[in-house]
């Protein structure tokens, strides 16, 4: 795992991939729990007889749940021990380009893609691909972004 103590070293760190997290496994209980979270019990997700006949021949995590899983895997990754506040900012670019079936492995490679100065702090953009174990397109393709403030 990677630390960064200063910011210095973040900005010296721009286009380094940083590394690549764990495989973590996609059961239906995290996908259900997703489903109760956000109210969102589409039954490709959530029906598993249904799905079991649909398009992709079982049920699938939801796009958002495979985005929700950057922090969890980043934090394998990467670690900001830089002093004061690091706050989630929002996200650039998301694409969901593969489905992530109920049952695979998905683990996230990160990326330094900008450190910005502001007046209050600085923005680090970071990319995550999410690949799904054995399937050549990855399930998710993001940027995120985060505030450094002093």
């Amino acid at each position: 795992m990677r630390t960064f103590t200063s910011f210095d070293e973040l900005s010296g760190a721009i286009g380094e991939e940083l590394g690549t997290s764990d495989w973590l496994t996609i059961d239906q209980e995290r996908v259900d729990q997703f489903a109760d979270a956000t109210g969102d019990h589409q039954w490709i997700h959530v029906d598993v007889e249904r799905a079991a006949s649909g398009p992709f021949g079982g049920t699938i995590a939801h796009g958002y749940l495979t985005l929700s899983l950057i922090p969890l895997l980043g934090a394998q990754v990467f670690a900001l021990d830089t002093p004061g506040a690091k706050l989630n900012y929002g996200v650039n670019k998301v694409r969901f380009p593969s489905p992530v079936p109920v049952g695979a492995r998905v683990r996230s490679t990160v990326s330094v893609k900008e450190v910005t100065d502001l007046p209050s702090g600085k923005q680090l953009v970071l990319g995550h691909v999410i690949a799904i174990d054995g399937v050549d397109k990855p399930a998710c393709v993001a940027e995120t972004v985060v505030l450094l403030l002093p």
